[in-house]
């Protein structure tokens, strides 16, 4: 049923002018730009992610704007296809997934290998932006600190529920 969810989210989405000045007030250097070209339903869910994380209580300016950039990398190449068959064949076959996935750019399948690898790859656009070194790392989830640890799951946490 999440799924169902996700995918009407996605047909439907749309983002308020004062949402997105919002994103622009936590996103530093050209993290803001990563963010505006992101396709409206990515830029959505993403804000969705953040408002989940602020009703839990999460203020902290590095979790959201990790929140806002968790799937940058994606970028307009994964199409809605991508991501409902990349549901529906990793939910059967994993290995099969992985086997479709192609790492070269010009390749029809590189946009399951953004689906498969978008957490890392958007990490690496981050960084490249300017983003913090602590926003990377939740983006990476390679924070060690207990606290950070804690608010990376609450990320997670919330983007598997948006």
């Amino acid at each position: 049923m999440q799924r169902v969810r996700q995918f009407a989210a996605h047909l439907t989405a749309r983002v308020d002018p004062a949402e997105e000045a919002d994103a622009r007030r936590l996103l530093v250097g050209r993290t803001w730009h990563l963010f505006a070209s992101m396709p409206v339903a990515d830029r959505r869910h993403a804000l969705d992610v953040a408002a989940r994380l602020r009703a839990a209580g999460h203020a902290d300016p590095d979790l959201l704007a990790a929140a806002l950039l968790h799937d940058v990398a994606k970028g307009g190449r994964v199409r809605l296809w991508h991501r409902v068959a990349g549901v529906l064949v990793e939910a059967v076959s994993p290995w099969l997934l992985e086997r479709i996935a192609s790492p070269a750019p010009r390749s029809w399948r590189y946009p399951f290998h953004l689906y498969l690898h978008h957490d890392r790859l958007s990490a690496d656009q981050a960084e490249a932006a300017g983003a913090s070194r602590r926003t990377v790392g939740f983006l990476r989830r390679t924070l060690t600190d207990s606290g950070d640890a804690q608010l990376a799951r609450a990320l997670q946490a919330a983007d598997d529920a948006s």
